[in-house]
């Protein structure tokens, strides 16, 4: 017989089926070996009666969790099974065997990590990693849709965009190198040829933080665009976020539902605009709302964001941060100089910025003051002054932290979960 998924053998409902997987529990008697077995699609039961199965009930009678093995039987609708259907199996193959699975429910999260390339095959991370395969589908889709082309950049280079010292340097052939924390510089050069430009790929950043929602490689979604402004560029994370989490939704019902995550929640992102408010605004409403003063010119702490993002329900675009605590690119706003023209959008249920964006300097003394004032060198952007000199456009862009992404849409504690293999200050491997 061919092998089909469990799902299509629970759509089939009854007859004959050959379907295979990993044991997820087993338990038994004299009389029956019941097996819940696995796939990626679902689990199922699986009954041996020990009189069918004489010859072979000793290596039967000794699978454990995580065994591989192939079934045959009949299936069959059962309300007492786990998920409503059982196989009565008339022939079994054991393809691997597995002895004393090292995952348990005593286990805690930093043991997990240690077995993560086990812990993996938990319905827990299956269900997150369908999640994260079904977003970032969803971001190639929504970015091709609109006319964005796909764009790669080194993830070497010889300088940054963002703060020298939370970059990662290595020993590029016996010369000081950086792994990359966006692409940015790169993307800003071929706006002039391709106008509309995207990538999703891994961005590095040393930031000694422990917190929740940090982590030191991720997957950074970034899009760059030629003629656009602040306003523009925002239209398009609001679209992009909304088009993802409306995939999700259509997809991943049974696996948020696994998870425990309160699908009502993601609701109002969207149905609802997302409000945009500037940082003078934010500094105003957390005074007379939460009773929280900032000195203005601070940039605002995972505090502030929090107890600012419990007024809504919904993510929601700061604008207009000040100027001099923002990376050197971010333009200046004509209509008050002391703010940049940029934005961070807040995710709801204390989840922070998602993403970042703003629109571009093309004025290379503005460049030039900015970066002596955070001590760069100027040569180590001599690429990039170059890029505003034939033919400057006013152009912006912005960088979506992938893994924030899917923790909001997933419910999760951390970060960490909403990768397969977490890199942190503290977690090296597997």
């Amino acid at each position: 017989m061919k092998f089909i998924s469990i799902n299509e053998a629970m759509k089939k409902g009854r007859g004959q089926v050959a379907v295979r997987g990993w044991v997820f529990r087993e338990r038994g008697s004299n009389k029956f070996k019941f097996l819940i077995l696995r796939d990626v699609t679902n689990t199922i039961q699986c009954i041996l009666p020990h009189e069918k199965f004489e010859k072979q009930w000793g290596e039967i009678d000794k699978i454990q969790v995580e065994t591989s093995v192939e079934i045959f039987g009949t299936i069959k609708k059962d309300s007492r099974a786990p998920t409503g259907y059982e196989i009565q199996v008339s022939k079994i193959n054991i393809i691997g065997l597995s002895d004393k699975f090292p995952i348990n429910k005593s286990l805690n999260e930093e043991l997990l990590g240690d077995r993560r390339h086990l812990w993996l095959r938990s319905r827990k991370m299956i269900s997150i990693m369908k999640i994260r395969s079904t977003v970032t589908g969803a971001l190639h889709e929504y970015f091709r849709s609109k006319g964005f082309y796909e764009f790669q950049s080194p993830v070497i280079i010889p300088g940054g965009a963002e703060e020298g010292p939370t970059m990662f340097e290595i020993n590029y052939f016996k010369k000081k190198m950086y792994l990359a924390q966006t692409w940015q510089l790169y993307a800003e050069s071929a706006i002039y040829s391709l106008e509309k430009i995207y990538c999703i790929a891994p961005s590095f950043r040393a930031e000694k933080s422990k917190t929740s929602r940090h982590l030191t490689e991720y997957w950074h979604t970034e899009m760059e665009i030629a003629w656009a402004n602040l306003d523009e560029i925002m239209d398009y994370a609001e679209e992009m976020t909304k088009y993802v989490l409306k995939k999700v939704l259509e997809k991943n019902k049974e696996e948020l539902e696994f998870l425990g995550r309160d699908i009502k929640k993601l609701g109002p992102a969207l149905k609802k605009k997302f409000p945009r408010v500037t940082y003078d605004e934010v500094l105003k409403i957390l005074k007379d709302k939460k009773k929280m003063k900032v000195s203005w010119g601070k940039d605002l702490r995972t505090i502030e964001e929090e107890k600012f993002m419990e007024l809504y329900d919904t993510p929601v675009f700061v604008t207009n941060y000040p100027k001099e605590v923002m990376a050197f690119y971010k333009p200046r706003d004509p209509k008050n100089p002391k703010t940049a023209r940029c934005f961070d959008m807040l995710g709801p249920e204390a989840n922070g910025e998602l993403i970042g964006g703003s629109e571009r300097d093309i004025n290379i003394e503005e460049l030039k003051k900015s970066l002596k004032s955070k001590g760069e060198k100027l040569e180590d952007y001599s690429h990039y002054f170059d890029i505003h000199s034939y033919g400057a456009v006013p152009h912006g862009g912005y960088g979506l932290g992938t893994e924030r992404l899917i923790k909001w849409i997933c419910g999760l504690d951390t970060i960490k979960d909403a990768i397969a293999f977490p890199r942190t200050m503290t977690r090296t491997s597997p």
